[in-house]
């Protein structure tokens, strides 16, 4: 299943991208408006740096070396008309205000500082140099001051802010308006081009990680239904193509060292399965070779009978190897899987009873009782030869394990969702040390009564067992019997977990 596109790296670059095209913009922006302000400032300053002086002069605001009030309330209304942007007002040599040409109800300071004032007339070119805007507490603006009535006698100041109250209203009808679409149309096109360029050049970059991710994914998705190995393929991996790409690469090496430990695992049950085949098959062809080389060397020296007694040896002996040799294979057949269930509807009391019978002859032979204590009707879906060569083994073991006098119960009964059939002997049972191995290959307890079995049978149960979607298990305990338990999934429990695979 391809990965959401908000998932990959190419998306998240491109969401990146725009963030950071959307922050540089939004800073270039404010420092262009900022920059603009402060040349705009920087240069009505300068054109206006001796408006005030000016003032004084062409108006006569001096007369006889002292300031001419009259005069100046004319300069007030005058410039109130001709030039709103700028205010002007009238300082003691203490920066206190006392007089002006604004509105008195926007005057919101009595003093302005002197600081910047003594600056700009020690260094007149000290620009943009801001002072107090009496109209306001904390703003500050350019502006133009001469001492009055002159500069050897001065007892006070007229100071000229050059872009007064009408002067910022104006400037933002014009900012709120033509100046910000001019600038937010730039703003969008740049955004645009740019954000374009990054999307065509990170898809270049990033095209060939696009094409291992989904080679990833294709090949996730056919090993999704191989064999189990016990590590967790989870496929809703977090973050970008880089996390799912690492993530996949952990889910791989785990992988790989779970098969290294499986096939070392398989590599020592070989190394054992070859050991215990090699000593298996050679006891019985030992026996052969001795009996028929002593009936080569010494036939003339033999009576009939022991002649006959060495053949009927030989031939046991290789009945049994014959026996085992075609457990190998069958167990090697069901291993690899070559052998494959048919499965069908039938009674498992119904097989019972036949495989019963077939095994009495035996049982009667050995002196031991099969009895079935219960048959309850059911019907199973399994292999009807694969169930039969179970129940063979495991009712051959029980007559083999019970002593004579004894009695082999076998039972069938509803289980859950499966049909159990029981098979338990009188024999000397289990040790709790050997429960957890018999139905593993060649395995036979220490001590145990060898009856010419190589210890495939239960293994090859088991293996039955579960091709068939059942499971055996045993119960046990030492001089008690064994009751082992063979479970096989009902016709209707079957069909349904079928069609919901």
């Amino acid at each position: 299943m391809p990965r959401p596109l908000f998932q990959t790296l190419y998306a998240r670059l491109a969401l990146g991208l725009f963030l950071l095209l959307v922050i540089v913009g939004g800073l270039f922006t404010a420092l262009s408006l900022y920059s603009v302000r402060e040349y705009s400032a920087a240069v009505g300053q300068e054109l206006n740096r001796d408006l005030a002086s000016h003032l004084v002069s062409d108006r006569n605001l001096v007369t006889n070396g002292t300031l001419n009030h009259s005069e100046l309330e004319r300069l007030f209304d005058l410039y109130m008309s001709i030039n709103p942007s700028i205010e002007i007002y009238l300082l003691d040599h203490e920066g206190r205000i006392l007089s002006y040409s604004a509105n008195p109800a926007k005057i919101k300071r009595k003093h302005v500082s002197l600081e910047p004032i003594h600056k700009l007339l020690g260094n007149p070119g000290a620009y943009p140099l801001q002072g107090d805007d009496p109209r306001s507490h904390d703003r500050r603006k350019v502006f133009s001051v001469t001492p009055v009535p002159s500069a050897e006698n001065p007892t006070g100041y007229l100071y000229v802010v050059l872009r007064g109250e009408e002067y910022d209203f104006a400037e933002s009808m014009v900012h709120s308006d033509h100046l910000l679409q001019m600038g937010g149309g730039a703003l969008a096109i740049s955004l645009f081009v740019g954000l374009l360029a990054g999307l065509v050049f990170f898809r270049l970059l990033t095209r060939r990680l696009s094409g291992l991710t989904a080679r990833v994914e294709a090949f996730a998705a056919e090993i999704k239904d191989s064999a189990s190995t016990g590590i967790a393929d989870d496929t809703s991996v977090p973050g970008d193509d880089v996390d799912y790409l690492a993530a996949r690469f952990d889910q791989m090496a785990a992988r790989i060292a779970s098969q290294l430990e499986l096939l070392k695992d398989k590599d020592h049950l070989r190394r054992q399965l070859v050991a215990q085949v090699s000593h298996d098959l050679r006891t019985p062809l030992a026996s052969i070779q001795g009996y028929l080389e002593t009936l080569g060397i010494k036939q003339q020296e033999l009576s009939p009978d022991e002649r006959r007694r060495f053949l009927h040896v030989a031939l046991a002996e290789t009945l049994r190897l014959s026996k085992l040799v075609d457990e190998l294979f069958e167990l090697a057949a069901l291993d690899a899987r070559e052998r494959q269930p048919v499965a069908e509807s039938f009674m498992p009391a119904e097989l019972l009873h036949d495989v019963v019978q077939k095994h009495r002859p035996k049982a009667e032979q050995a002196d031991v009782t099969l009895s079935i204590t219960s048959a309850e009707p059911a019907i199973v879906l399994a292999d009807i030869a694969m169930t039969e060569r179970v129940l063979d083994n495991l009712i051959g073991n029980a007559v083999d394990h019970s002593p004579k006098g004894a009695e082999v119960q076998l039972s069938v009964t509803v289980n859950g969702d499966g049909a159990a059939i029981c098979i338990k002997d009188a024999g000397e049972g289990i040790a709790p040390k050997d429960i957890d191995h018999v139905f593993e290959p060649f395995y036979q307890a220490p001590g145990a009564n060898r009856t010419g079995h190589a210890g495939l049978g239960l293994a090859i149960a088991r293996r039955m067992a579960e091709l068939q979607r059942g499971r055996i298990s045993v119960e046990s305990h030492s001089g008690a019997g064994a009751r082992f338990l063979f479970w096989l999934p009902l016709a209707d429990s079957a069909a349904k977990e079928s069609t919901a695979l």
